[in-house]
């Protein structure tokens, strides 16, 4: 279930957690261990009543069941696991994620907790055991059953609707991390030196440096 491909792409267009998550709606290993953007040690800047509202949540009893909380787990560890370039979902912490974002947005508690329980009851007519309690085959075979749309069956729909939502929460999560960010070498913005406009692209639009502007300007070549 090689699918770490897919979500490299997707978490280049969604460093930002909000976009995914909107859209759920409808090389050092040392670096590597960076906790989720939800750690109370997050030093990025935001508004008192932005880090009043985090630390409230933060403070609020757990949503998740221990066993839900284990079931998320394990979902989100198939599908972004650890591999030789980074770390798996839960080195990121992708679970305490998703506990923090049902309690910041209530519309994700029903479909994920609905999802959870369908997940379960599925696998005890199937295997007589819960998933957390299954195989790691057995739960690859449950995911390969709702993890592709186009060939899930029609009464698998709700498995299916459950895991696209997981899945998108999963990837909000571990790309939204320094884990993450190293995985697709994303660098952000960093200093770097510019010499002006090349010489071949100045004469393609017949323009020049001016005497004074030469003289002026620090060369870095």
């Amino acid at each position: 279930m090689d699918r770490r491909k897919y979500l490299k792409t997707l978490g280049v267009t969604a460093v930002s957690a909000g976009v995914l998550v909107d859209a759920c709606k409808t090389g050092n290993k040392e670096t590597n261990t960076t906790t989720a953007t939800t750690e109370s040690a997050s030093t990025i800047d935001r508004m008192p009543e932005e880090k009043a509202h985090e630390d409230e949540l933060k403070n609020e009893p757990k949503f998740f069941t221990p066993n839900e909380f284990a079931t998320i787990t394990i979902l989100a560890d198939i599908i972004i696991p650890k591999d030789e370039v980074s770390g798996s979902a839960s080195d990121a912490k992708v679970a305490d994620f998703i506990e923090f974002i049902v309690k910041d947005d209530t519309d994700f508690q029903t479909p994920l907790r609905g999802g959870l329980r369908w997940l379960d009851v599925h696998c005890l007519n199937t295997y007589q055991k819960a998933f957390k309690d299954c195989s790691a085959q057995q739960q690859i075979e449950v995911v390969d059953q709702i993890a592709y749309p186009e060939k899930a069956k029609p009464e698998m729909a709700f498995g299916v609707s459950f895991f696209n939502l997981m899945r998108n929460l999963t990837a909000t999560g571990f790309y939204s991390t320094q884990i993450g960010w190293n995985d697709i070498g994303y660098v952000g913005n960093t200093p770097n030196q510019w010499n002006g406009v090349p010489a071949d692209v100045l004469k393609q639009y017949n323009l020049a440096y001016s005497e004074k502007e030469l003289k002026e300007c620090i060369s870095f070549s």
